[in-house]
């Protein structure tokens, strides 16, 4: 039984462009994000509206192999494949770029993309503490600048403060939703939630995405209450980690829940560390959003004890029986993390994982079941 309010959110991106359209008539300027280290506060606060952009499909990857090398990660040829072929309806509504140097791939695509549209580079620190804070924080200074001078409009910080407590709201209210997915009776799978997570890139007004949550919610439980299940009886739980996922990049997530296993919870950027962490209501705002992104426990940070933690955390609270590893070809940070990612659930949680490597090509589809399969009946 699938809840009816997940419907609201099915087409959501689809509609996005007619949401904008008259505020962008109005004179608001579309910021296109590719992140989850993108602060969407500071877009907000500067009266522009922010966008995730396409980057999750295999059909413009031969595109963009004409210039990039085939031995890059799907993410990133996938990104400026969409960008120069003019099929991301988000990318061509895109006024302005905002980049974060999350990999060294990344970090010369967007050379390439400041050549098509207006683009601000945001250099992360590939570690925690206080001088990394203060040099990220100086970051976020400079992409306020950035866009204050782009817009004409000026943050302020009480009106940072605002969409900071907004964001922050969405973020409480997507936990709200992935926890009904740790009770035995799952009311929504993991391509739902997958779905609803991935929603928030495409809303013009972030407020009513939060009510379209609290309405989703309120109906999953009642539904948890009611006994009423969103997957079938005895799936395999299952906790998913490494690299994002969405429409078109779902492949491992469909083929699991087609296999009769549930994606209780999703550790990767697309999913729980995109909403897990709040930033500061109180303070000053540009160390809040430096605070909070930094700590996001990606594979480029090194150390990244964080990813562990979260998986622990994830592990007690979601009680999965097995973990999915998935890592995109050539992304070398999820890769050299994966042993220990193998070892640490097993050791720890007696957690068997499922390494997989793939693209975005339906080439190995069945080959992928059929693993998928085999890993489920071990379990």
């Amino acid at each position: 039984m699938r809840a009816a309010s997940l419907e609201r959110f099915d087409g959501l991106a689809d509609r996005f462009l007619a949401d904008i359209e008259p505020l962008k008539e109005a004179g608001a300027l579309v910021v296109g994000i590719y992140c989850t280290y993108a602060p969407r506060e500071l877009v907000s606060a500067a009266g522009a509206l922010p966008v995730g952009l396409c980057g999750k499909k295999q059909a413009p990857i031969p595109a963009a192999e004409k210039t990039l090398p085939a031995n890059l990660c799907p993410l990133i040829k996938s990104s400026y494949g969409y960008a120069i072929t003019g099929t991301c309806p988000y990318f061509a509504a895109a006024d302005l770029l905002v980049g974060e140097t999350t990999c060294d791939g990344k970090k010369k695509m967007y050379e390439f993309l400041g050549a098509v549209k207006p683009m601000h580079i945001m250099h992360l620190p590939f570690a925690t503490g206080a001088a990394q804070e203060a040099y990220w924080t100086q970051e976020m200074r400079r992409f306020k600048e950035f866009l204050e001078s782009a817009t004409g409009n000026r943050i302020t910080e009480d009106g940072l403060r605002e969409e900071i407590r907004v964001q922050n709201e969405v973020r409480r209210l997507l936990a709200r939703v992935l926890k009904l997915s740790s009770g035995a009776c799952s009311p929504l799978s993991g391509l739902d939630m997958m779905a609803v997570s991935e929603a928030k890139s495409y809303v013009a007004d972030p407020r009513a995405y939060a009510a379209m949550l609290r309405d989703l919610a309120a109906e999953l439980e009642a539904m948890a209450r009611a006994g009423q299940s969103g997957v079938a009886t005895g799936a395999r739980r299952i906790l998913l980690t490494g690299c994002p996922v969405g429409r078109g990049s779902e492949k491992v997530v469909r083929l699991l829940e087609e296999s009769g296993a549930v994606v209780v919870a999703a550790e990767n950027c697309s999913g729980v560390k995109s909403f897990d962490l709040l930033a500061d209501e109180s303070g000053d705002p540009l160390v809040a959003l430096a605070r909070r992104t930094l700590c996001i426990p990606c594979s480029v940070m090194t150390p990244n004890a964080g990813r562990l933690s979260l998986l622990d955390r994830l592990t007690e609270e979601y009680r999965p029986e097995g973990v999915v590893d998935l890592t995109w070809q050539c992304c070398h940070t999820y890769n050299v993390e994966s042993p220990m990612v193998q070892g640490h659930m097993l050791g720890k949680h007696g957690l068997r994982t499922l390494h997989i490597e793939t693209d975005y090509s339906e080439a190995d589809t069945e080959q992928l079941r059929t693993r998928i399969e085999a890993f489920l009946e071990l379990l």
